[in-house]
């Protein structure tokens, strides 16, 4: 037997409420208690239980619609729910009054913030790595918020660290090519697309991501050693590949201005020596020491 599946519901999504107005509610109900507190007295006084009756009515049915009654602060939304249905949102501050059945329950809108917890995971290198994310957010729809998740402020941390996971694992801690993104370079680029990733996650509660970014990154303790060493050895190699590339250029120059000017006619011999003592002493880390040369590179 085929056991028929029930149609997909639309997602609840935030309407305006349309409660009355409270500080004049609240007057009529304390007139009304007032009155009727009042023409119980006058019915025990005079003797005319006939009044009692409708003292009675009036005094319960205010107290009763005092609940009804509610304040809204400023950055705050009231969901108001009614037997299971949804009414609207108030989101107007101030006093205000609604059937008495009904349920009011307060979401704050002003903007929050959190850190993740120092997440190890591996990062496209496969390199574990420690990393920590802040998140700044706020509800924009309240009742998304309430009714398409279980706890839309839970929901957002978890997704948030998930988030984080996972973009650690599409990028490489450290540039391996010209123009690659990667975690410890390019910050911006790192946490436009953060931001990108926990939006998509949380857009179904209700939830507005206004800024994610790392806030904490750095290679586990079990290979930061390592990973240090090789930090270190690139460093030496680009600074080295930096000076031959300019000592290269500064005996071209010096050649090209040597013939330029006649000063000295190089053959091809003389020439390679001149390029490798030029080479020597520019790209030399220690202090070169002058040779005088009294013969000729032929005797």
């Amino acid at each position: 037997m085929t056991v028929p599946l029930l149609p997909a519901r639309d997602p609840v999504s935030e309407r305006p409420a349309t409660p009355v107005e409270g500080l004049g509610r609240l007057f009529l109900l304390l007139f009304q208690i007032l009155g009727a507190i009042g023409l119980l007295i006058f019915a025990g006084v005079t003797r005319m239980p006939i009044l009692v009756l409708p003292a009675l009515i009036l005094l319960i049915t205010s107290l009763w619609c005092l609940p009804g009654l509610f304040s809204v602060q400023p950055n705050e939304a009231r969901v108001i729910t009614l037997f299971g249905n949804y009414r609207g949102s108030v989101r107007q501050p101030g006093l205000w009054w609604v059937n008495p059945f009904s349920q009011k329950k307060a979401v704050s809108l002003r903007v929050r913030n959190f850190e993740s917890e120092k997440l190890k995971v591996n990062d496209r290198d496969g390199n574990p790595v420690e990393i920590a994310a802040v998140v700044v957010w706020r509800v924009v729809d309240s009742a998304q918020a309430l009714f398409q998740v279980d706890d839309y402020q839970n929901y957002v941390h978890v997704q948030a660290e998930s988030a984080v996971r996972n973009l650690a694992t599409h990028y490489s801690y450290d540039p391996h090519e010209d123009g690659a993104i990667a975690l410890r370079s390019h910050p911006a680029e790192v946490a436009a697309k953060l931001k990108e990733e926990i939006r998509d996650r949380v857009d179904q509660a209700g939830v507005e991501i206004i800024e994610a970014r790392i806030t904490h990154l750095a290679y586990a303790p079990e290979i930061a050693h390592a990973m240090l060493q090789r930090q270190q050895a690139s460093a030496i190699l680009a600074a080295r590949a930096k000076i031959v590339e300019g000592a290269v250029g500064m005996v071209e120059m010096a050649l090209e201005r040597l013939e330029r000017h006649k000063v000295v006619e190089l053959d091809g011999e003389r020439r390679a020596a001149m390029v490798s003592n030029l080479l020597v002493v520019l790209c030399g880390n220690g202090q070169s020491t002058p040779v005088v040369n009294v013969g000729t590179l032929y005797q």
